[in-house]
């Protein structure tokens, strides 16, 4: 039986752009073809119930001074070959829904929040990449706005296996539940 609005379970993924999958991306790295199989599990887990999916992309403006190119190279800029989603995801259908953030957290300056709260979302299960920058990032801000965060995990991972591992442990401890995938599944389905 499909998913109804009050179930409040969705499914959260962060970042699968070209920057970080392509391999003529700007922040690509050979191990994000890892989490693959494992966020196919979790869309098409979603997809079956009839889950909302949030696919959450990291856009910046061209020609504008972004606070952020202060500190990191210049990437994911709109309209650029590195900000397109891989080729093998994309939103489709009305329960499927593209958010774009400028900064680390999908919730910073984004209608992420707002979008969850009209559909009576209150647990996320979260696939992506780069755990210890975007996927944390998100889950902090998560968890302060009051929702309950599962992450996948072999659903994420970083070109930092150490970060991550550490990013992975405190969001576990202190934030949220690091769960494998096939409880992903189960919290999916």
């Amino acid at each position: 039986m499909p998913a109804t609005q009050d179930d409040g379970s969705a499914l959260l993924l962060i970042d699968l752009q070209k920057s970080f999958f392509h391999p003529q991306g700007g922040n690509y790295y050979s191990e994000s073809e890892n989490v693959l199989p494992a966020v196919n599990q979790l869309i098409d887990a979603a997809r079956t119930s009839g889950r909302p999916i949030i696919f959450v992309v990291e856009r910046h403006r061209p020609n504008v001074d972004d606070f952020e190119s202060r500190k990191l190279p210049e990437h994911c800029v709109d309209g650029q070959f590195d900000s397109e989603l891989i080729d093998s995801v994309a939103p489709r259908g009305e329960r499927e829904f593209l958010v774009t953030k400028r900064r680390m957290s999908a919730f910073n300056a984004t209608d992420l929040d707002l979008l969850l709260r009209e559909l009576k979302i209150d647990r996320l299960v979260i696939g992506g990449v780069k755990a210890n920058v975007c996927i944390r990032a998100t889950v902090q801000d998560a968890f302060s706005l009051g929702y309950k965060c599962y992450v996948a995990k072999d659903a994420v991972n970083s070109n930092r296996s150490n970060l991550a591992d550490a990013s992975l442990e405190d969001i576990d401890r202190y934030m949220g539940w690091v769960v494998p995938v096939s409880e992903a599944v189960e919290r999916l389905s």
